[in-house]
């Protein structure tokens, strides 16, 4: 114990003489969760708080244009900017001056109207219930609701406006269907005979504290997720230090003490480990005091924190191990810094710490299964989004354990074998 003492000492000593580096370890993530926060909160924000300009020229001036208008107006997501001239919106529009035009053409209400009466008219002829003669059909040419889109506009929202237009559209002509029938059936406009509201209707539900529902936010994304990211980023200053050791010949005069490898690593965990805990309570508070003060959500932590604690202190591990494993693998600074700093950014990448897993391709998918910063952000997820309790974290918590014993085992062995006389 002694010797462990003695080793996590030293480590303590020469961090402390690094304020450059202490100040990067603990300062650039708080600037980057901040930042990052601040640019994505909008994505998780009500539709309301952020309205998105967008051009109609509307040519129809009819029922349809009028409930398009107003099922775009009700959605809370769109500001409606009315223009005469669909040339002048496709130019605004590929300009990038807006994202979306949308263009009604001409006679779309009367001639969905003179199509769906036509139709009608047609079955019930088939029927006999009209009387007899020929029914003639009139040729209606379909319409077409163009749509401009800014070139750089992402397809998600492409598909979720065309999606939503689409439904308006449906909607309104199984609304005329209906009425076509009534008006044909009956001539008594006060007797209904089709209901024409939706007969299945979808309701999300939301996992409760209490009587309030859990909604997410960014602050719940993203400062577990950048907390990690900051975390495993000590893997980089951790292998530039065990390095430096062996590149100074400090390396060589610990070996001549009956001191073993894995007792240096573990002063090098310990305090590394530290330094994992403080850079955790640092994000906390900032969810938890700063965001609120500039206007984000507040991180709630309430009887979350023993359970936070745990996942920081095992992804910590992770971190370490993986920073004990380079820095004793590598040879010089040049090597550790570059691949330390790489290797983090492509474990956040598959890890979902950027974009969500689902989203991506099958194969990255399963690919960040084994990424440990997917690990430890499920983690987290359990915590503040799912309601987990102690059990339900046990199959991530296990899996950075692992990675830690592993890379850490693999760490000593090879350094024995390299200094085998």
């Amino acid at each position: 114990m002694h010797k462990l003492w003695a080793s996590t000492y030293k480590e303590i000593l020469l961090l402390t003489r690094d304020i450059g580096g202490i100040a990067i370890l603990f300062i650039m993530p708080l600037v980057l969760i901040v930042t990052i926060t601040l640019i994505q909160d909008s994505a998780f924000k009500t539709v309301s708080d952020a309205k998105i300009p967008i051009l109609l020229v509307d040519n129809d001036n009819g029922e349809i244009s009028k409930t398009v208008k107003t099922g775009l107006t009700d959605s809370n997501a769109f500001e409606i900017i009315t223009k005469d001239d669909e040339n002048e919106a496709k130019e605004l529009v590929f300009s990038g001056k807006y994202q979306l035009a949308i263009i009604i053409p001409e006679n779309l209400s009367t001639d969905l109207e003179k199509k769906i009466n036509q139709n009608v008219e047609g079955i019930i002829a088939k029927f006999g219930l009209e009387e007899e003669g020929e029914h003639k059909l009139i040729d209606i040419p379909a319409k077409e609701v163009k749509l401009y889109f800014d070139p750089a506009t992402q397809m998600t929202f492409k598909s979720s406006v065309k999606n939503g237009i689409d439904k308006m559209i449906s909607k309104i002509e199984t609304q005329s269907i209906y009425k076509a029938f009534q008006d044909q059936i009956t001539d008594d406009p006060s007797e209904v005979i089709f209901e024409t509201d939706n007969f299945i209707t979808y309701t999300e539900i939301l996992p409760k504290e209490g009587n309030k529902d859990l909604i997410p936010n960014s602050v719940q994304h993203n400062v577990p997720a950048w907390t990690l990211f900051a975390i495993f980023f000590i893997i980089v200053p951790l292998s530039i230090n065990i390095v430096k050791e062996k590149s100074q010949g400090t390396f060589v005069r610990l070996r001549t003490n009956p001191v073993s490898y894995a007792t240096v690593l573990g002063g090098k965990t310990a305090v590394y480990l530290i330094v994992c805990l403080i850079q955790f309570i640092l994000m906390l508070l900032v969810g938890v005091y700063l965001f609120p003060a500039i206007g984000l959500p507040t991180l709630n932590v309430s009887g979350r924190l023993p359970l936070l604690f745990i996942v920081a202190i095992f992804a910590g591990l992770a971190a370490i191990g993986l920073g004990l494993l380079l820095g004793t693998i590598a040879k010089t600074q040049e090597q550790s810094a570059p691949f330390g700093a790489t290797f983090v950014v492509i474990l956040a990448a598959m890890g979902g710490v950027w974009v969500p897993v689902f989203v991506m391709p099958k194969i990255m998918q399963t690919l960040s299964n084994i990424s440990p910063m997917n690990w430890g952000l499920n983690a987290f997820y359990d915590v503040f989004l799912r309601n987990g309790s102690l059990l339900d974290l046990i199959p991530e918590l296990s899996l950075l354990l692992a990675f830690f014993l592993i890379t850490t085992l693999i760490a000593i062995f090879y350094n024995e074998k390299k200094n085998a006389v």
